[in-house]
């Protein structure tokens, strides 16, 4: 039987709660495994960093990460980070499972009707020259618009700790996304930052007309969980699930937050 004191964790990291979307499709699809959660939080936001420096941190983290945590795996459980620095994990630590995440463009091309596709990101995300060769592989066909926002994903923070949000700032901070070209409209909002979904209902409520937004929570999980040996049937010892924040301060709110996603904080 598998006991889950002993087992490897599999490692989440985010620059803050956003990540949180994909832990709860991993869960679903690995209820038997132990989740470390580590939120960058001393580093939040990624988009506001230089690429040399933020690159040079993430990788002292995991250098780090691993050595503390020894983890099954990695989920880079966001797309700034992971635009940035995948290649450059794996290519320092070639013994470790990394697995990144990265705008959902090829779905995205696959499923529109009208041609026009936007996806929106952070603007560290827009800006890689990463987002740009996965359009050229695989949206030729197709006008793409991207979209940095500067704003959502600290928005995104708020809700999920105050449950509260602005709709008019999301409502501002969408609208580039929504064009209208040759009698066609935007059919498909590619939601390129882990923090996004969160504010999924308030983007259908404030979008001027009905799209399909596009969240890669399930398939980053699905990659994950096809990259690890299948592990046998649980005994009755646990260990809980943790939440690390670099910063090493949770307030009330954050750890309620994370409570509700089953996490307890170190």
């Amino acid at each position: 039987m598998n006991d889950r004191s002993n087992q490897r964790p599999i490692l989440m990291l985010d620059s803050g709660v956003g990540g949180l979307t994909v832990l709860r499709e991993a869960r679903v699809l690995m209820p038997d495994r132990r989740f470390v959660y580590v939120a960058d939080d001393a580093a939040f936001p990624y988009g506001a960093w230089e690429e040399p420096a933020l690159k040079e941190h993430i990788l002292a983290l995991f250098g780090k990460l691993l050595d503390r945590l020894q983890p099954a795996i990695s989920v880079i459980a966001c797309n700034t980070a992971s635009t940035l620095v995948i290649d450059a994990l794996r290519e320092k630590f070639p013994g470790h499972l990394f697995v990144g995440t990265v705008p959902a463009i090829k779905p995205a091309a696959e499923r529109t009707r009208s041609g026009l596709v936007s996806v929106l990101a952070t603007p560290g995300t827009v800006k890689r020259q990463y987002t740009r060769d996965l359009i050229s592989k695989w949206a030729q066909k197709c006008h793409v618009r991207l979209v940095g926002s500067d704003r959502l994903a600290a928005l995104a923070e708020i809700y999920m700790r105050e449950g509260f949000v602005d709709e008019e700032a999301v409502r501002a901070e969408i609208a580039p996304c929504f064009i209208e070209h040759d009698g066609q409209r935007t059919d498909i909002v590619v939601l390129a930052c882990t923090h996004y979904p969160f504010l999924a209902n308030r983007m259908r409520k404030t979008a001027p007309w009905p799209v399909d937004w596009i969240d890669p929570a399930e398939a980053i999980a699905r990659r994950a969980m096809s990259l690890l040996q299948p592990i046998g049937e649980p005994s009755g010892e646990t260990e809980p699930d943790i939440a690390l924040f670099t910063s090493g301060k949770v307030d009330f709110a954050t750890r309620r937050l994370i409570q509700g996603f089953g996490l307890t904080s170190r």
